[in-house]
């Protein structure tokens, strides 16, 4: 085949984008494994970051075995649900699902002789989701730790949830008031107490000029666990009864 054609020249086009095609394709499928695990390992360090254990990745498979104790997957009312792996519940997938068909991982991690409940969460931000982890202590009012994360939040306004300042804002506030009510954390700007100090404020200050973020994390905190209320009402007065 003469090599100035334009046949040859077509020909040759369509074989190197096969080839090239064909490698990438196989690249990704060979690393398909190795990126889901990664993801699997992060989720493990981001549900031990709340109750305060840094790991690596590498280390977080064995950390997270050893302190969560418990991962159960709950139902609207309350109810396990035995036949659901907690820990492969998809909250983007559950929260397209009428609330009675969805379902509420909750894991239970014990450090030393302290118990905390870790609440998975899932919102809206500026412009795309927001997501994260709380952690209860005992009492399943106080909060221990929080992480938050983002997809497409504004760098240097929204995406500033993701940093340790903003998140250690949330520790030991407050989610219910003396009556037992569901008050939530609010991310405000109009907050009267900048340092953090009233922990029963219900209230964390805002991050400048990210106001929508902040928002959608107030209401990503509130609406995900008031779909909790069920099962640590439940505990609660089991806890209530043994004493």
């Amino acid at each position: 085949m003469n090599r100035d054609s334009n046949a040859y020249t077509f020909l040759f086009a369509a074989i190197m984008v096969f080839v090239v095609a064909s490698s990438l394709a196989f690249t990704a499928s060979s690393l398909k494994a190795r990126q889901a695990d990664n993801v699997r390992k992060e989720k493990m360090q981001n549900i031990l970051s709340t109750i305060g254990i840094e790991v690596s990745r590498e280390e977080a498979e064995a950390k997270y075995k050893e302190y969560i104790q418990q991962a159960i997957s709950l139902t609207a009312d309350g109810s396990i649900d035995t036949n659901t792996d907690a820990f492969e519940v998809k909250l983007n997938t559950e929260l397209k699902k009428p609330v009675q068909e969805q379902r509420f991982p909750l894991y239970i991690a014990a450090v030393g002789d302290q118990s905390y409940y870790i609440i998975p969460l899932r919102g809206a931000g500026l412009w795309d989701a927001i997501w994260g982890y709380v952690a209860l202590k005992d009492d399943r009012n106080t909060i221990k730790g929080a992480v938050f994360d983002h997809k497409g939040e504004t760098a240097g306004l929204g995406a500033e949830i993701t940093q340790a300042w903003f998140q250690e804002r949330f520790v030991d506030e407050k989610v219910f008031d003396s009556n037992g009510k569901l008050m939530g954390i609010a991310v405000s700007k109009t907050n009267n107490d900048p340092q953090g100090l009233d922990k029963e404020d219900h209230e964390v200050d805002a991050i400048s000029g990210a106001t929508i973020t902040g928002d959608g994390v107030t209401a990503m905190i509130t609406e995900r666990l008031q779909h909790y209320l069920p099962y640590l009402q439940k505990e609660s007065q089991s806890l209530v009864a043994l004493n």
